[in-house]
């Protein structure tokens, strides 16, 4: 089974799509007046992660992502330099498509822009004005919460400070601020308009996301997506707007991201502490250990981006990347020991129980890291043959089509768990070194310890003409087992 925290009831519930074996998602794209930030961007891995899950799963997922290609804030970009706005969103548009493949993201089915969608958004208008549910004022056109009792459900605010009449322009705004919104806006000096059956003007946000989600996904659809910070206004006027124009449900499942944050503060324009993925990888250039930091964590749990943090990912996913190069590059006898089945079982059950309950990515992660110990020990121990190793294949590649995080290393066949070289017969017969080779690793330890680094090293290399490679790593000394010299 499948469940999902779904926003509107607070709680988690089975999921349920409205077609069987199919899922239509609508997710919130960039709002191109700037670079998105990797607060952008962790959620739309979220929604990667997500999509990529129901496909491993076996349903057909139809994705729609829009850009906001007009607001207040990319007329006011726009106007500031001087330039059409199409001419200035043009270049964050690309940048956009630049950091999905970066981070390894699927596409979309589509990406509709919100200028080549103003005939949609104009026919819901029309289509709410005939209802009663909107009004014109100066040229302007509302929509009057107060005549949409379930108005509030997503959000959880209360109507009773509302003055009924009292309106908002501006496209976002501060929770506080529960007025009429705006559906079209009245031609402006400076801006960009559209001749229409409404008059001159352009459509306010909230409209947008309405028109364009009803077009390619239908009046109802399965799962809507966004970050914690669309709930409201934006998100409550969809609803608000989509449910009085179709009088049906608008979306059967919300699911909204937590924060990026960045020391101890929300990741937003308006604060001057956003970072984007360029700049990242400009100090890191390791574009899936970002993707891997900001999948790892729960996507309804705040994470706290630090580099740091992303050092650790790329510890943790080269960790991953050896063992997946030594199942599919080392030289095994054939046939099988079946050794691994249980394991493999084990893991895989895990695996899925830990995404399919509200894509809870740490019990799938500490599944995965503990099948590659158990399989390490195995390793180890020459208990893994052929077919044995192909089985573990098969199962990473599985792992690999949600995570997207994988690239198995050609030049490590063998690590074991890091040791702290105090021997027992135990961990003698874990790694099985001879008496000779165990004789040296603990001679060179004895010269590090006396800072005798040059006995140290020519020890090490000694040891790597015996196909033992020692890594001095901040746990103590690791272990890789090698048929040839590492690179």
């Amino acid at each position: 089974m499948i469940r999902f925290f779904n926003t509107l009831s607070g709680r988690k519930e089975p999921f349920i799509p409205i077609t069987p074996n199919e899922v239509k998602i609508y997710t919130c794209g960039p709002t191109v007046y700037d670079h998105a930030h990797i607060g952008n961007f962790r959620a739309y891995v979220f929604e990667d992660l997500l999509k990529r899950f129901l496909i491993w799963m076996g349903f057909k997922v139809t994705h729609i992502m829009n850009i906001t290609d007009i607001d207040d804030k990319t007329i006011r970009g726009s106007n500031e330099r001087g330039i059409r706005l199409e001419e200035y969103t043009q270049p964050y548009i690309e940048s956009f498509f630049q950091d999905l493949k970066r981070l390894r993201i699927l596409p979309a089915d589509r990406y509709p822009r919100a200028t080549e969608h103003i005939p949609e958004m104009v026919a819901m208008i029309r289509g709410l004005l005939e209802k009663g549910y909107a009004y014109e004022k100066d040229g302007s056109y509302y929509f009057s919460i107060s005549r949409f009792p379930p108005y509030g459900r997503l959000s959880k605010i209360s109507l009773a400070d509302l003055r009924p009449g009292q309106r908002v322009e501006t496209d976002e705004y501060e929770k506080e601020s529960v007025h009429d919104f705006v559906l079209w806006k009245a031609k402006k000096e400076g801006e960009p308009f559209w001749e229409t059956e409404l008059g001159p003007g352009r459509p306010g946000w909230h409209i947008e996301c309405s028109a364009m989600s009803r077009k390619y996904l239908g009046e109802t659809f399965d799962i809507h997506c966004g970050g914690v910070d669309n709930i409201f206004p934006h998100h409550e006027n969809e609803i608000a707007q989509s449910e009085a124009f179709s009088g049906k449900k608008f979306v059967r499942y919300w699911l909204h991201c937590h924060h990026l944050i960045r020391d101890g503060e929300k990741m937003s324009k308006s604060r001057g502490n956003t970072i984007t993925i360029g700049e990242v990888l400009r100090e890191r250039n390791n574009p899936r250990a970002l993707r891997f930091l900001l999948l790892s964590t729960h996507y309804r749990k705040q994470l706290n981006f630090t580099f740091k943090a992303l050092d650790e990912a790329a510890e943790a996913l080269d960790r991953i990347d050896e063992f997946a190069g030594r199942v599919k590059y080392g030289r095994f006898s054939p046939g099988e020991t079946g050794a691994t089945d249980r394991i493999l079982e084990e893991a895989e059950k895990k695996f899925r129980a830990g995404l399919g309950d509200d894509l809870n990515i740490s019990v799938s992660i500490t599944a995965l890291f503990n099948l590659i110990k158990k399989a390490n020990t195995l390793l180890a121990q020459e208990q893994i043959k052929q077919n044995d190793a192909q089985k573990i294949q098969s199962f990473l590649s599985e792992v690999d089509r949600v995570l997207a995080i994988i690239e198995p290393r050609k030049k490590y066949t063998l690590k074991v768990e890091p040791i702290k070289f105090r021997w027992t017969p135990a961990d003698v017969n874990l790694i099985h070194l001879s008496p000779e080779v165990r004789e040296k690793i603990e001679l060179r330890e004895k010269a590090r310890a006396e800072k005798n680094f040059a006995l140290a090293d020519a020890l090490r290399r000694e040891l790597l003409t015996k196909g033992i490679l020692i890594e001095d790593t901040k746990e103590g000394p690791r272990i890789v087992k090698v048929g040839q010299p590492r690179e």
